[in-house]
């Protein structure tokens, strides 16, 4: 199964919950909320009580991705917010392993994200503890970025790593730059969650979903 999760950081935040609404009544069946700290990256976007707010508004799967340092701090405030994924960042975490834990005992999906210079070997150990992998094709921080060619290399590397422990299952979730000129070779790299911020909000939702 393929989803596409438009990125609300490319939403008009004046219009948010109706930009949501829209999207969702497009087809999209996950929404991608950017949560991120001025540390772990430089730049400061939204914290839970923004999506607790348009949580009320659809059923749509909310995709949390947190960009933030040290995460396991803030888990609980997301959880009770209505995240139904979180998803960390190797590079943040002080304990990956502990972190993940703490996300599977709330009964919700975990991912774990690797920035551009991650190598993929990192995730090896942890791909059994997740539902998803989020390889970023941008630098994490700001949208509207370009899409990081090598990224495909990258997301061929953790579908045969999956696919060598069995876990056909997992979610390969890609982040940055994806549009309907690339949406379909980010596909046939072995993606199958798909995030779109300007092509969707500021584009055609459903062209994109369509691919």
């Amino acid at each position: 199964m393929n989803y596409l999760a438009p990125s609300v950081l490319s939403a008009d935040f004046a219009t948010l919950g109706t930009d949501i609404s829209i999207v969702a009544a497009a087809g999209a069946e996950m929404i991608h909320l950017d949560v991120m700290d001025g540390s772990f990256v430089p730049n400061i976007s939204f914290g839970a009580p923004i999506i607790s707010s348009v949580r009320k508004i659809t059923n749509a799967l909310f995709d949390v991705h947190l960009m933030i340092d040290d995460p396991i701090r803030y888990l609980d405030d997301f959880y009770k917010a209505g995240a139904d994924l979180i998803t960390v960042h190797y590079e943040a975490c002080k304990d990956v392993e502990e972190t993940l834990s703490k996300i599977d005992s709330y009964g919700i999906l975990s991912g774990l994200a690797i920035s551009p210079d991650t190598p993929v070997s990192v995730l090896e150990p942890y791909l059994k503890k997740v539902n998803m992998i989020l390889v970023m094709s941008v630098y994490p921080g700001f949208g509207g970025q370009t899409f990081i060619e090598n990224s495909l290399e990258k997301i061929r590397a953790v579908r045969a790593m999956a696919d060598q422990q069995g876990l056909a299952d997992l979610w390969i979730e890609v982040d940055g730059g994806i549009g309907a000129e690339n949406i379909s070779s980010v596909k046939e790299a072995g993606a199958n969650v798909f995030v779109a911020g300007s092509a969707v909000f500021k584009g055609n939702v459903k062209e994109l979903i369509d691919r």
